[in-house]
């Protein structure tokens, strides 16, 4: 990871959108685009993912509300659809573990009340199925707060393609 400057020298209105993507969390991003002008991508990373550590359960209600269900790949053209199939890319699976998530997704949600959120960059579906099923025995505030958590990790994951993806086009 080189430079900022791309980041930096973007207008705030073009790249509060691709913040949004990263996560959409309007106070998240606010604090990001505060933070400006960064003197390089590590303290960039820093001040956001400190911001990250700040989210409300509304905030982390919103941001789930743009993530698919895990092992379902998302539908359109756009940036943050693009990074959710990269994300899952090892999530493809066999009938049973395709079944196994579907199944553990509609458990998650009945119990929980929300979708499955794993920061699925690098886990194979097996790991992730594992996952989903022992967080299913988690109580609410534990499964709150592993879900902000693990909404951190992909803000800062996407966040970092976004500054690479950004000064590539520079």
């Amino acid at each position: 990871m080189g430079s900022c400057a791309a980041f930096n020298s973007t207008a705030s209105e073009q790249l509060r959108p691709i913040l949004l993507a990263c996560c959409d969390v309007p106070a998240w991003a606010d604090a990001v685009l505060a933070g400006r002008p960064y003197a390089d991508p590590e303290l960039l990373l820093a001040v956001a993912d400190a911001a990250a550590r700040t989210f409300t359960r509304a905030d982390v209600d919103r941001a789930l509300a743009a993530h698919p269900r895990i092992g379902e790949r998302a539908n359109g053209d756009g940036v943050e659809a693009k990074w959710s199939r990269g994300e899952q890319s090892g999530v493809d699976q066999d009938l049973a573990t395709a079944a196994a998530l579907m199944s553990g997704n509609q458990a998650y949600e009945r119990r929980f009340g929300r979708v499955f959120l794993i920061c699925a960059t690098g886990l194979s579906a097996e790991r992730i199925l594992a996952a989903l099923q022992a967080r299913l025995g988690n109580d609410d505030d534990t499964e709150a707060a592993v879900v902000a958590e693990e909404l951190r990790k992909i803000a800062i994951l996407r966040l970092r393609k976004a500054i690479d993806e950004m000064e590539v086009q520079a």
